[in-house]
């Protein structure tokens, strides 16, 4: 019985990999499927103002006043912008990087290279966080003061190797023979860049950036330590589980950033890069 079971296994791969994939997929389903499922729930809810318990009765004054509220369309709009300019600085100072590592260093140094992109993923979040207030706080080491732009570099240092090694596994799977090709037929590093690296790498960098916009557009913490007054989308939702008790409310709002990424990947997979990665 156990042979046959075997050899039925080994002669169909499919059956074999479904068997493989079914626990991590129940989990998934469950533990993330689940959870927007109840979150989605939630936000048609509402809460007692007299006595803070939930109304389990359908509505959509959540939404309502999402959309009708200026403030809250000031946040997703300052949120929006906040992941974006994350994006953008990560993917300049990662990019030539990432080169630098890929083309230019020897196979030992990537390796120490590829080690040192990792070692600020091994600190705690929040050490990084509070090194960053100290650095920018009055007095400090720079002493910008906090506020948007303390966020934004903040951000910027956390995501940074999410969007180095994605770039870095695009670029070093680029044949440096297109790179001589490009080279011998008269093209100059601009024109090489513009015509044969970053089309090529265009869908690592589309994998980069999906973790730098979403990270940065989810995030509370950093706003919360150097973000000074600043108000984005995670710090709503945080405010209305906590001191606003409100939590159909934060569900509610926490849709803003799921609705988001689904409208990015789905702008991301229209390039075509999604399916080159």
């Amino acid at each position: 019985m156990r042979r046959r079971l075997a050899t039925f296994l080994h002669r169909h791969a499919g059956v074999r990999l479904s068997l493989l994939l079914s626990a991590p997929m129940a989990w998934l389903g469950l533990a993330y499927l689940g959870a927007l499922a109840a979150l989605l729930v939630t936000a048609f809810w509402s809460t007692d103002t007299f006595t803070g318990n939930l109304v389990r009765t359908f509505t959509w004054a959540n939404f309502e006043d999402l959309v009708t509220g200026e403030v809250y369309r000031t946040i997703a709009l300052r949120s929006l912008g906040v992941a974006a300019a994350v994006t953008l600085i990560d993917l300049v100072v990662a990019f030539p990087m990432a080169f630098a590592m890929a083309k230019l260093a020897s196979p030992r140094a990537q390796r120490w290279l590829v080690i040192a992109v990792l070692t600020p993923l091994w600190a705690s979040y929040l050490v990084k966080a509070y090194a960053w207030r100290v650095l920018l706080s009055t007095g400090g080491i720079l002493g910008w003061g906090y506020g948007l732009g303390a966020t934004v570099l903040t951000l910027s240092y956390l995501w940074l190797p999410y969007m180095i090694l994605p770039i870095y596994a695009g670029l070093e799977r680029l044949p440096n023979s297109l790179l001589d090709a490009a080279g011998d037929l008269g093209a100059r590093g601009w024109r090489t860049f513009r015509t044969v690296v970053w089309p090529l790498t265009f869908p690592a960098v589309a994998a980069g950036s999906i973790f730098t916009f979403s990270l940065s557009l989810g995030d509370y913490i950093t706003v919360k330590i150097v973000g000074g007054r600043s108000q984005l989308i995670g710090n709503v939702v945080y405010d209305n589980i906590g001191a606003a008790n409100n939590l159909p409310f934060a569900a509610a709002v926490a849709t803003v950033p799921v609705v988001i990424m689904l409208v990015y990947l789905a702008a991301v997979r229209r390039t075509g890069a999604l399916e080159n990665l």
